[in-house]
């Protein structure tokens, strides 16, 4: 593996200042004789940060903010993901609402390619700069909660570089990893003086990423004090969870299952029987609509009236206020499986534009944002369960998602009986559960699959360059090793 000593701190990524502490965005008052002297823009006060054990929860608690910033986890990620996809059509030709990426017409220079790139490292380095800082100054906590705080920071880091490698490196499964990837940065910047890194394979950034889970889920609690922190904070099952999203990205299946195994039981009702206990609820509307922090949420953004997502990136108003993507009628909307009876089915309206999204209801984006649910876990095993050749342990938790939306559903045997057909049948299944979760693209990309055309926008095939993201220009110009 290259040298990943080094980090990356550029402007555009994070501003250090007084209201941020320097770090993680966490608000602190700035007296008279801050605001007329203050700090370089990079430059960072680590004693004061790291002083007492409240500001360094501070900055844990800043590893989520940005997490769910709206150009990150907090909407525009997942909705670059599914718009690249077939099931949605772009209505008003916005490329400041990602047109290029539904149109497959992103170059360096536009804004979709440098919306994730420059949040997921800034998340990155909020990671690093965390477990230095813990390094650097070792008694301001307790040892169980440096342990817990850097293995929360390992879980960021890790679903933050996933997230990149997935938009702007090659599949794994093309080539085993041995394509170009991004810069794997694992220490923590405050200068610009360590632009300057090579990229490292995909295989590399992915040993990185597993690295990182199978440490955070050593030190990771079993779980919170709160439902609401189980559902936003990172314990045990989370880096499990991700970690099977990850393996079958990487076509390991048997270590999909493997993982899946460990919050999984081996017979239906399928509960997690250790630390939270993970299942489906009877209604999926209760996720979307009533409760937030249900035990099928294993991740979610929590978004609040401070955690402002504005209409270019918020989903409520992407897809359901502003109806600036419609639904597909040739896409997974008019699948002839999906019933009208199955409950997923009701969380849409149409008027005379067409067919819109209402999974999530607010214009100003109060809803929280699902990034691992436990019906992915079960399809994810599923799925690598039929790979493997086990049809009847993929068809049974495939049955399990569907009949929990749709009771009266039986698959036809035609659509299950064969490895090939089962395999299809869990993808069109994934494609009705994460419809506007984020995870279409991701679906498409790690099976090599072409992207299908829609509307005006063509077919994408895994040989042509527009099937991934480039690197934006900002990288560009500040990285020469790029």
């Amino acid at each position: 593996m290259k040298s990943t000593s080094k980090s990356i701190f550029k402007p555009y990524i994070l501003r250090l200042s007084c209201l941020a502490v320097g770090l993680s965005f966490v608000l602190t008052a700035c007296d008279e004789k801050e605001l007329l002297n203050p700090l370089p823009e990079t430059s960072v006060q680590a004693d004061l940060v790291f002083s007492t054990p409240s500001r360094v929860l501070g900055q844990v608690n800043g590893l989520y903010k940005a997490l769910k910033s709206g150009n990150f986890l907090g909407g525009r990620y997942p909705m670059l993901s599914d718009i690249r996809g077939e099931d949605f059509l772009n209505r008003l030709n916005n490329i400041f609402t990602g047109y290029d990426a539904w149109n497959h017409t992103i170059n360096s220079g536009s804004n979709d390619a440098l919306t994730t790139w420059s949040s997921a490292y800034a998340a990155i380095n909020l990671s690093n700069l965390l477990i230095d800082g813990l390094a650097a100054n070792p008694d301001v906590v307790s040892a169980e909660l440096k342990a817990q705080y850097i293995a929360e920071a390992k879980f960021v880091r890790a679903l933050s570089y996933y997230s990149l490698i997935t938009f702007y490196g090659q599949p794994y499964v093309k080539d085993g990893g041995a394509s170009q990837g991004i810069p794997l940065r694992l220490s923590g910047e405050m200068t610009s003086a360590n632009n300057n890194l090579p990229r490292s394979t995909v295989a590399e950034v992915y040993t990185q990423i597993l690295k990182d889970l199978n440490e955070a889920e050593a030190s990771l609690p079993l779980t919170y004090s709160s439902a609401l922190l189980n559902t936003t904070r990172a314990h045990k099952n989370t880096a499990i969870a991700l970690k099977t999203r990850v393996y079958l990205a990487m076509g390991m299946n048997d270590r999909v299952i493997e993982e899946a195994q460990k919050i999984v039981p081996a017979t239906a009702p399928f509960k997690s029987a250790t630390g939270v206990s993970h299942q489906l609820q009877p209604s999926i509307l209760t996720i979307f609509r009533s409760d937030y922090t249900t035990t099928e949420s294993i991740l979610s953004m929590p978004m609040t009236a401070l955690d402002y997502v504005s209409g270019q990136s918020s989903l409520g108003y992407e897809f359901n206020t502003n109806q600036e993507y419609s639904m597909n009628p040739a896409g997974i909307y008019g699948d002839p499986t999906w019933r009208s009876s199955d409950q997923r089915k009701t969380m849409f309206r149409t008027n005379g534009t067409g067919t819109y999204l209402t999974k999530y209801m607010h214009p100003t984006f109060l809803d929280y944002v699902p990034v691992l649910r436990y019906s992915e876990v079960l399809l994810n095993y599923a799925e690598a369960a039929a790979k493997s050749g086990d049809l009847a342990k993929g068809a049974e938790l495939l049955t399990a998602v569907r009949q929990r939306s749709d009771a009266g559903y039986s698959f036809p045997a035609s659509a299950i009986s064969g490895r090939e057909a089962l395999v299809n049948t869990i993808l069109i299944e994934r494609r009705i559960e994460f419809l506007g979760e984020g995870m279409r693209s991701g679906d498409l990309l790690r099976n090599l699959l072409t992207i299908p055309s829609k509307g005006t926008a063509p077919s994408i095939s895994p040989d042509q360059p527009e099937y991934i993201f480039p690197i934006p220009n900002a990288e560009i110009s500040a990285n020469k090793d790029l």
